[in-house]
């Protein structure tokens, strides 16, 4: 008999996806297995969330084909599923803001998402006062209903180790993140996650809500190396959906001039976080 008590789950992926890979939606089959596993949660839903083109990073294509290949490698999936709004926004969002709009949704709707907007082709215009939906910055979350499943971040440990760069990341948003919402971290062998979150206060202090999950089998996909297979004529067969592997090759999507996109640009959240260093420092 399935225990009453169990919270109900809802794993947000963040990312370039640029472009996804299997590796990508093995994360969520290993996550789910963990959380199902541990006899507190069940997992109802995944949503993968690329990045828009506000976020600037080195290589990144357009939004439009990265959520199109992401919606392609999904389509067969009875629980992972791929959400705009985040592609959609006109400025880069952090993730905790992310976090907190999805999980507004599960509130607003009684734990029931409801479809995320369109992303139309590029060149054409977006209707942003219809999709911005305006990002909240309010204080931090009510406590929820227990009916109403809880959002929290699926990543790899590179993400959990990016913690620790200089300006990438806001400390009260990375205690936001671990805090309000929760991590579940898909480690491997070489990554040494729990000796990382031993080195931070703030993720020992949350180190409850860090749900740390072992990939046995290995797998070091990854979209960068996927890129650079492309740039050089290799074959991205059984690394990448079969149906994302032909939209690729249908659209020339990765060469060496797109690899070149956003050379010179820093990184927004770089840039945003300097900013607002600097600004205290000059007030101070």
């Amino acid at each position: 008999m399935e225990n009453p008590q169990k919270t109900e789950v809802v794993l947000l992926a963040c990312g370039s996806f640029n472009p996804i890979t299997n590796m990508h939606l093995r994360l969520f089959e290993l996550a789910k297995d963990h959380m199902n596993a541990t006899g507190k949660y069940r997992v109802i839903k995944g949503i993968i969330s690329p990045v828009g083109d506000a976020y600037k990073k080195k290589g990144l294509i357009s939004a439009h084909h990265r959520v199109v290949m992401a919606q392609l490698a999904t389509k067969n999936s009875g629980w992972v599923e791929v959400d705009t709004w985040e592609s959609l926004q006109k400025e880069w969002v952090e993730t905790a803001k992310v976090l907190r709009h999805h999980q507004e949704k599960l509130e607003a709707s009684g734990g029931e998402q409801r479809d995320s907007p369109v992303l139309e082709r590029p060149g054409r215009k977006r209707k942003w006062t219809e999709q911005r939906s305006e990002v909240s910055q309010k204080k931090p979350l009510e406590p929820q209903r227990k009916d109403v499943p809880r959002v929290k971040l699926l990543c790899g440990a590179d993400l959990l180790e990016s913690f620790g760069v200089p300006d990438l990341w806001k400390r009260e948003d990375i205690a936001n993140i671990v805090g309000s919402y929760g991590l579940v971290c898909i480690t491997r062998a070489g990554n040494d996650a729990q000796r990382f979150i031993y080195e931070s206060d703030v993720l020992w202090r949350h180190q409850a809500n860090i749900h740390l999950v072992n990939e046995w089998i290995t797998n070091d996909i990854s979209s960068t190396k996927i890129r650079r297979a492309l740039r050089r004529s290799q074959s991205i067969r059984y690394l990448v959906p079969d149906l994302v592997q032909e939209y690729i090759e249908k659209h020339d999507l990765y060469s060496a001039e797109s690899e070149e996109r956003n050379v010179g640009v820093i990184l927004a959240p770089l840039q945003r976080n300097r900013a607002a260093t600097n600004s205290r420092t000059t007030t101070a």
